[in-house]
């Protein structure tokens, strides 16, 4: 018997026998691909057909594997093609090929307005349970700060100033260079668009209260976002797919008040620092352009950004900062508990984390605005 692999197709009647022989095996792979992709196109050209195995000397998981994907492509309708002539000592290969490798079936349907309504009420309770799970997670972690306030000793301090470092201090220099440039470009587009009309000043006007207002604080709190939430969420699930969150808690232990609390208190404490670092660098750079390219100098620039900002408009930069270091927090940690016990899952819920933060970043910044607007500030 030779080793090459063979398929032989002999016709009988109404039915087609395909014989496979020698050894299938990964060593022949391209031979065995090319002779399967050939055999497949005889899909449908007869009632019955029939995969003789009886001659194959040898047979790994690869070619079990074609073996099985012949007889999924040549079945046609509610007729299937068979395998006959399997040995006993190959029958369990095949069988565990057939069944890791099954996929369901997905049914087709045609598109109607019931079920255009009822994706969209999936979608709402979808998004319904997603504000659920923030509450609860706002819950545990209020909880295990009072915890944390009636037993201070169990304070993680040391973890709580690592992650401070993290967060913010090796983030100050990405952050001071990404609002450096903005408030360069929004410096030069302004002086641009002003000058026609002979206003070139009041950029100063516009940097100042764009800057530490919304600028400022919202495009720091979506780099910390993306940034530092996609980190937790990461860290998160890394741990959950390795079961330490499990083991955490047979040794006794709050995963809440171990793990996510401290970074809770450290992106509470960091990102109005980043904050006030990243509107400062700003307004340097609208500066800088302001003199540059604009000809202000920088006496007058002071003096006219002296006279256009108040202490309100820092004020309600800075207050916005902790509540939506808290909304990235809890949305990065939600994520992560939430990771199943593969790197896909991995992937999606970080990816999940980083858009989720970000839209509640940009959601509460319009609700503050309102509020803000509404009190007179």
């Amino acid at each position: 018997m030779s080793a090459d692999p063979t398929l032989e197709r002999i016709v009988q009647g109404n039915g087609l026998a395909l014989c496979a022989a020698g050894s299938w095996t990964a060593r022949f792979a391209p031979v065995l691909e090319r002779m399967v992709a050939d055999a497949e196109k005889l899909r449908g050209s007869r009632p019955n057909i029939f995969i003789d195995v009886s001659q194959v000397s040898k047979l790994d998981t690869f070619g079990a594997w074609l073996i099985e994907r012949l007889r999924r492509s040549l079945t046609d309708g509610g007729i299937e093609a068979k395998i006959a002539g399997l040995s006993a000592n190959y029958s369990s290969l095949v069988d565990e090929v057939r069944r890791v490798k099954a996929e369901p079936v997905v049914e087709t349907r045609s598109v109607t307005i019931t079920g255009m309504l009822e994706q969209i009420g999936r979608s709402v309770a979808g998004v319904g349970g997603t504000l659920v799970g923030l509450i609860e997670m706002l819950g545990a972690v209020l909880s295990a700060a009072g915890h944390v306030l009636i037993r201070p000793r169990g304070f993680r301090l040391t973890s709580t100033v690592h992650h401070l470092e993290q967060v913010c201090w090796r983030a100050v220099p990405i952050v001071v260079l990404i609002t450096f440039l903005i408030g360069c470009i929004i410096s030069q587009q302004g002086i641009f668009h002003f000058r026609k009309f002979g206003a070139d000043i009041f950029v100063v006007d516009m940097l100042g209260v764009l800057v530490l207002r919304e600028i400022g604080v919202l495009l720091v709190a979506i780099m910390v976002a993306g940034r530092s939430g996609s980190a937790y969420t990461a860290e998160l699930g890394s741990m959950k797919m390795r079961e330490e969150i499990d083991a955490l808690r047979t040794m006794g232990f709050d995963p809440i008040e171990v793990l996510i609390l401290p970074r809770m208190l450290a992106l509470v404490m960091a990102l109005p620092i980043l904050a006030f670092l990243g509107a400062m660098a700003a307004l340097y750079g609208g500066g800088l352009v302001a003199y540059l390219y604009g000809g202000v100098e920088p006496e007058a620039f002071l003096l006219r950004l002296r006279d256009a900002i108040s202490i309100d408009h820092f004020i309600v930069g800075i207050i916005k900062a902790p509540v939506m270091a808290a909304v990235i927090g809890i949305v990065a940690c939600v994520e992560g508990l939430a990771v199943q016990g593969s790197a896909e899952s991995l992937g999606q819920h970080t990816t999940s984390s980083v858009v989720k933060g970000i839209f509640f970043v940009i959601v509460m910044d319009g609700v503050f605005a309102i509020f803000f607007a509404s009190i007179g500030m």
